[in-house]
């Protein structure tokens, strides 16, 4: 026995009568469809239910499950004292799958804050209001979504069934998650266009367990449409990799601006043609490589450097064949790291602290990958999928006041006695001076009305 079957469900709680007092009749659709998927669950008899829910316990670089014998919750957050919950955890299969973890030194498992107490879990507390009633014993894992790529999603879902398999366990997979919260002007984030295309693109993908494809959107996309649940759906997706799979889709509503799909998988026989794990691989390497071939010497220095770090612990000389300017030049830089189009590193330089250039890159580099007090260490998994800029200072030029500064052309250094606060030019989401001089001042720890120094300085950006 493994995995043999799963499904994909929202979470609103006005779906529970209880909470909706009525309004739940608006979605009635969904409601039926729940029901259904329910009894599709039960069917089989399940010893354990794996859950994923984007409300559960997460961290930007890890994937955390609940680790507590027992687990308990209710929904009196949402006025609704009456539905209490207490979930047992299978500990075996658990024990199982952070070992499989741990031994590929993959980032999840049980480390971090831990609670038994899942009421501020409407993810997972919705759907096991409905299997409650269709189902009587079973135990569950318990588990988060993370800031982590697709891909290393994909990959948990792999180690999930391996441990299933490997226990012989009779399991299920429930993964909780709304779609697009931004359908509707009313909606909870306003109408966005992208809104209802996500959702139409999602549904046409589960609806035919197109799994390879939910690699495609990228985290902007998904940041833009407000969405909830890809992730869950993606570490769901990840434990029938390699294997056939029939889907049936039951319903999608979105009637309060937020998108609620529900779809029912059953597990089928291997087929090497739906090993999307290796064929994503294969694409992110290619991936890494075009990039590699774009890199200036700046940034494959920066590079080098991490890569070298993070596996060795080795600090690299460089070498003769930079450009000379590398080491006749001292100035303060910038590396910054990017992965998934997400921030996971930055450190710098405001002047010149190393004898060249070069040195500071690497210097720098290594701080950024390893020190930056925001992030954890850059792992040896992550390597491939960072993208890497280098910034060059320019001596910084005292000015009267911001009036005279550019954000996309300078950055700006504001300062009073010891507190000091930089920021870059040209960056994503800084539109106006207002909003550079405000995050500046909120790095060097001043009131945003506070009276300070202003220096800019232009920088050379090398990608």
């Amino acid at each position: 026995m493994a995995i043999i079957a799963a499904i994909m469900v929202p979470h609103p709680p006005i779906i529970i009568p209880n909470i909706g007092k009525g309004e739940e009749k608006k979605i009635s659709e969904t409601t039926k469809a729940y029901v259904s998927a329910m009894k599709f669950v039960a069917s089989y008899q399940p010893e354990t239910i794996i859950i994923s829910s984007p409300h559960a316990l997460s961290y930007g670089d890890y994937l955390a499950f609940s680790d507590s014998p027992k687990l308990s919750g209710s929904l009196v957050r949402f006025r609704d004292p009456q539905d209490q919950f207490t979930l047992e955890t299978d500990e075996d299969l658990l024990s199982q799958i952070v070992s499989l973890a741990e031994k590929e030194n993959f980032p999840g498992g049980i480390a971090g804050r831990q609670d038994p107490d899942i009421s501020s879990d409407h993810g997972t507390l919705v759907p096991i209001y409905f299997l409650n009633q269709e189902l009587k014993k079973y135990k569950v894992i318990h588990l988060g979504i993370s800031g982590l790529s697709e891909i290393q999603h994909y990959r948990l879902g792999m180690l999930i069934e391996q441990a299933c398999e490997k226990l012989k366990r009779k399991a299920v997979y429930i993964a909780s998650g709304d779609l697009s919260h931004c359908q509707l002007t009313s909606g909870p984030y306003g109408y966005k266009e992208c809104g209802p295309q996500y959702d139409q693109r999602i549904m046409s993908i589960m609806s035919k367990a197109e799994f390879n494809k939910l690699f495609s959107f990228s985290e902007e996309e998904l940041t833009q449409a407000e969405v909830c649940g890809h992730k869950s759906f993606t570490i769901m997706a990840g434990a029938f990799n390699g294997r056939k799979v029939k889907a049936d889709f039951l319903s999608h509503e979105a009637t309060f601006g937020v998108g609620y799909g529900v779809v029912t998988f059953t597990a089928g026989k291997e087929d090497i043609n739906r090993d999307f794990y290796s064929g994503e691989l294969v694409r992110q390497n290619n991936e890494y490589q075009n990039r590699l071939n774009r890199e200036d010497a700046y940034v494959r220095l920066a590079r080098l450097s991490i890569e070298t770090y993070i596996k060795t612990g080795m600090v690299i000389k460089p070498n003769n064949d930079l450009p000379a300017e590398m080491f006749n030049t001292r100035a303060g830089c910038f590396v910054s790291l990017h992965a998934n189009g997400q921030l996971r590193g930055c450190i710098g330089t405001i002047e010149a602290t190393k004898s060249n250039l070069a040195l500071e890159i690497i210097h720098n580099a290594i701080s950024a990958s390893t020190q930056d007090p925001r992030f954890n260490p850059v792992t040896v998994n992550e390597l491939t999928s960072l993208e890497i800029s280098v910034d060059v200072l320019g001596k910084p030029e005292t000015i009267p006041d911001p009036s005279s500064l550019d954000v996309k052309r300078y950055g700006v250094i504001v300062s009073k006695g010891l507190r000091r606060g930089l920021l870059l030019p040209n960056l994503e989401g800084v539109d106006t001076i207002e909003q550079q001089v405000n995050i500046a001042k909120q790095k060097a720890g001043l009131d945003l009305d506070e009276d300070c120094s202003y220096q800019r300085f232009e920088v050379v950006r090398h990608l």
